[in-house]
Protein backbone atom coordinates (compact mmCIF):
# COMPACT_ATOMS: atom_id res chain seq x y z
CA UNK A 1 0.00 0.00 0.00
CA UNK A 2 1.31 3.49 -0.87
CA UNK A 3 0.99 6.92 1.32
CA UNK A 4 -1.27 8.37 -1.30
CA UNK A 5 -3.42 5.63 -0.78
CA UNK A 6 -3.17 5.71 3.03
CA UNK A 7 -4.14 10.01 2.41
CA UNK A 8 -7.16 8.86 0.51
CA UNK A 9 -8.12 6.99 3.25
CA UNK A 10 -7.53 9.88 5.65
CA UNK A 11 -10.24 12.42 3.52
CA UNK A 12 -9.62 15.77 3.36
CA UNK A 13 -8.07 16.97 6.73
CA UNK A 14 -5.26 19.57 6.14
CA UNK A 15 -1.89 19.60 8.26
CA UNK A 16 -2.10 21.85 11.33
CA UNK A 17 0.79 24.27 10.92
CA UNK A 18 2.20 27.24 12.88
CA UNK A 19 4.86 30.19 11.89
CA UNK A 20 7.93 30.02 13.74
CA UNK A 21 7.30 32.89 15.94
CA UNK A 22 4.09 30.81 17.37
CA UNK A 23 4.39 30.75 21.56
CA UNK A 24 4.99 27.27 22.96
CA UNK A 25 1.71 27.59 24.82
CA UNK A 26 -0.05 28.29 21.69
CA UNK A 27 1.11 25.08 20.63
CA UNK A 28 0.28 23.16 22.83
CA UNK A 29 -3.13 24.69 23.15
CA UNK A 30 -3.44 23.18 19.52
CA UNK A 31 -2.28 20.35 20.17
CA UNK A 32 -4.82 19.94 22.96
CA UNK A 33 -7.76 21.09 21.07
CA UNK A 34 -7.02 19.48 18.08
CA UNK A 35 -6.04 16.25 19.71
CA UNK A 36 -2.93 15.94 17.70
CA UNK A 37 0.27 14.81 18.34
CA UNK A 38 2.32 17.28 16.21
CA UNK A 39 2.23 20.66 14.60
CA UNK A 40 4.21 21.35 11.12
CA UNK A 41 5.82 24.20 11.59
CA UNK A 42 5.83 26.69 8.59
CA UNK A 43 6.29 29.90 7.90
CA UNK A 44 4.23 29.71 4.22
CA UNK A 45 1.46 26.56 5.10
CA UNK A 46 3.39 24.79 2.66
CA UNK A 47 6.81 24.17 3.21
CA UNK A 48 7.82 22.41 6.49
CA UNK A 49 10.81 23.66 8.12
CA UNK A 50 10.20 21.15 11.55
CA UNK A 51 7.68 20.02 13.78
CA UNK A 52 7.14 20.46 17.66
CA UNK A 53 5.89 17.48 19.36
CA UNK A 54 4.74 16.78 22.67
CA UNK A 55 7.89 15.32 23.45
CA UNK A 56 9.59 18.49 22.16
CA UNK A 57 7.27 20.38 24.60
CA UNK A 58 8.47 18.25 27.53
CA UNK A 59 12.08 18.10 26.49
CA UNK A 60 12.26 21.47 26.19
CA UNK A 61 10.70 21.89 29.79
CA UNK A 62 12.83 19.33 31.28
CA UNK A 63 15.88 21.08 30.02
CA UNK A 64 15.23 24.62 30.34
CA UNK A 65 12.48 24.88 33.15
CA UNK A 66 9.54 26.24 33.17
CA UNK A 67 10.61 29.78 31.42
CA UNK A 68 10.58 27.38 28.29
CA UNK A 69 6.90 27.82 27.77
CA UNK A 70 7.61 31.67 27.01
CA UNK A 71 9.87 30.55 24.18
CA UNK A 72 8.69 29.97 20.02
CA UNK A 73 7.88 27.51 17.82
CA UNK A 74 11.46 28.20 16.56
CA UNK A 75 13.28 27.44 19.79
CA UNK A 76 12.36 24.33 19.99
CA UNK A 77 10.97 22.73 16.84
CA UNK A 78 12.44 19.41 15.36
CA UNK A 79 14.70 20.88 12.37
CA UNK A 80 15.91 17.70 10.67
CA UNK A 81 12.49 16.57 9.36
CA UNK A 82 12.76 12.53 7.98
CA UNK A 83 10.10 12.93 5.32
CA UNK A 84 8.28 10.83 2.70
CA UNK A 85 6.48 10.97 -0.80
CA UNK A 86 3.17 9.66 -1.80
CA UNK A 87 4.69 6.89 -3.44
CA UNK A 88 6.19 5.67 -0.54
CA UNK A 89 5.26 2.18 1.04
CA UNK A 90 3.52 1.46 4.09
CA UNK A 91 6.42 -1.16 4.79
CA UNK A 92 8.94 1.47 4.37
CA UNK A 93 7.17 4.14 6.41
CA UNK A 94 6.48 2.03 9.20
CA UNK A 95 10.33 0.74 8.89
CA UNK A 96 11.43 4.28 9.30
CA UNK A 97 9.44 5.26 12.02
CA UNK A 98 10.11 1.97 14.00
CA UNK A 99 13.97 2.88 13.81
CA UNK A 100 14.00 5.99 14.26
CA UNK A 101 11.55 5.99 17.02
CA UNK A 102 8.78 8.70 15.91
CA UNK A 103 4.71 8.66 15.21
CA UNK A 104 4.69 11.11 12.93
CA UNK A 105 6.17 11.93 9.15
CA UNK A 106 5.16 15.10 6.64
CA UNK A 107 4.36 14.30 2.89
CA UNK A 108 6.31 16.13 0.87
CA UNK A 109 5.85 16.61 -3.06
CA UNK A 110 8.32 19.01 -4.86
CA UNK A 111 9.42 20.20 -1.31
CA UNK A 112 5.66 21.29 -0.93
CA UNK A 113 3.62 19.77 2.17
CA UNK A 114 0.95 17.73 0.81
CA UNK A 115 -0.11 15.13 4.21
CA UNK A 116 0.98 14.21 7.46
CA UNK A 117 1.07 10.76 7.99
CA UNK A 118 1.36 8.60 11.37
CA UNK A 119 2.23 5.52 12.44
CA UNK A 120 -1.60 5.28 13.72
CA UNK A 121 -2.57 5.48 10.00
CA UNK A 122 0.19 3.14 8.73
CA UNK A 123 -1.17 0.60 11.04
CA UNK A 124 -4.82 0.83 10.29
CA UNK A 125 -3.98 0.62 6.40
CA UNK A 126 -1.84 -2.51 6.95
CA UNK A 127 -4.63 -4.33 9.22
CA UNK A 128 -7.19 -3.16 6.37
CA UNK A 129 -4.83 -4.63 3.52
CA UNK A 130 -4.17 -8.35 5.70
CA UNK A 131 -7.92 -8.36 6.58
CA UNK A 132 -8.94 -7.92 2.53
CA UNK A 133 -6.19 -10.88 1.99
CA UNK A 134 -7.54 -12.87 4.36
CA UNK A 135 -10.83 -13.06 2.91
CA UNK A 136 -9.80 -13.60 -0.40
CA UNK A 137 -7.51 -16.55 0.68
CA UNK A 138 -10.77 -17.83 2.41
CA UNK A 139 -12.70 -17.30 -0.51
CA UNK A 140 -9.97 -19.13 -2.78
CA UNK A 141 -10.18 -22.04 -0.20
CA UNK A 142 -13.54 -22.37 -0.32
CA UNK A 143 -14.06 -21.98 -3.97
CA UNK A 144 -15.48 -18.86 -4.42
Amino acid sequence: MLVKQILKTKGSKSVTTAAPETKVTDIAIILTSQKIGIVVISSDQETAQGIVSERDIVRAISERGISSLGLVAADIMTRKLVTCSRDATADQILSIMSERRFRHMPVLENNKLVGLITQGDVVKAKLSELSMEKVALENMIMGY
